[in-house]
């Protein structure tokens, strides 16, 4: 797997080259997380949201398909004891219905053949009243070309489904029915949007 084998050099790209970006993007999040909240992050990587979250809620569950990230996520976040890591298909999630307050799935939704499964997972699992908090990386520009560094890793092997502007992430959502969303946009060198989401049919 693509994830498993660049797990070990992906905090190179995380903390060094898209820094800035991601700074923003786990300032963004943290805004949205309270000392009471059950919080499940799906596709955790290797920890960046992870120590951003532990730190401020009640309890994590960070999930991700690769083996590898997760083993790097544990060790970088072993010091919290509110935190578990598991392993999870984001879509099939096996957790019950309305389980958690807050919903985190960062820069994973442009890689899933079936990102609408996923989201209605994500939004399967969340309590009435809760949050879906779905960062995700703006990897074609508004003149319509592929963001060079993506471009870079996509060569390198991963494998991007969706390729979003601002535009057209916002479109994403509306089009899978969340009427209640916020976006905070996280410049840098490949830029990233926070989309915040009211659990669907709660509004």
């Amino acid at each position: 797997m693509f994830w498993d084998r660049v797990a070990w050099v992906y905090d190179v790209f995380a903390n060094g080259i898209n820094r800035r970006a991601n700074r923003a993007m786990c300032a963004a999040v943290a805004a949205h997380i309270g000392p009471e909240d059950e919080v499940l992050e799906c596709a955790c990587g290797t920890g960046l949201l992870t120590s951003v979250i532990a730190p401020r809620c009640k309890s994590l569950v960070a999930t991700d398909f690769s083996a590898k990230m997760l083993e790097r996520a544990a060790r970088k976040c072993r010091k919290y004891g509110n935190v578990r890591f598991a392993p999870a298909d984001i879509l099939q999630l096996a957790y019950p219905d309305a389980h958690f307050d807050l919903v985190v799935a960062a820069n994973v939704i442009h890689l899933l053949d079936e990102p609408m499964q996923a989201l209605h997972e994500l939004d399967r699992v969340c309590r009435p009243g809760g949050r879906l908090i779905i960062p995700t990386y703006m990897n074609r520009t508004d003149k319509g070309r592929t963001n060079g560094v993506s471009d870079m890793i996509g060569k390198a092997g991963a494998d991007f489904k969706r390729e979003f502007t601002l535009d057209t992430y916002r479109r994403f959502f509306a089009d899978a029915g969340y009427t209640d969303a916020d976006y905070i946009f996280c410049d840098g060198r490949i830029p990233c949007a926070v989309a915040v989401l009211g659990k669907r049919g709660t509004v």
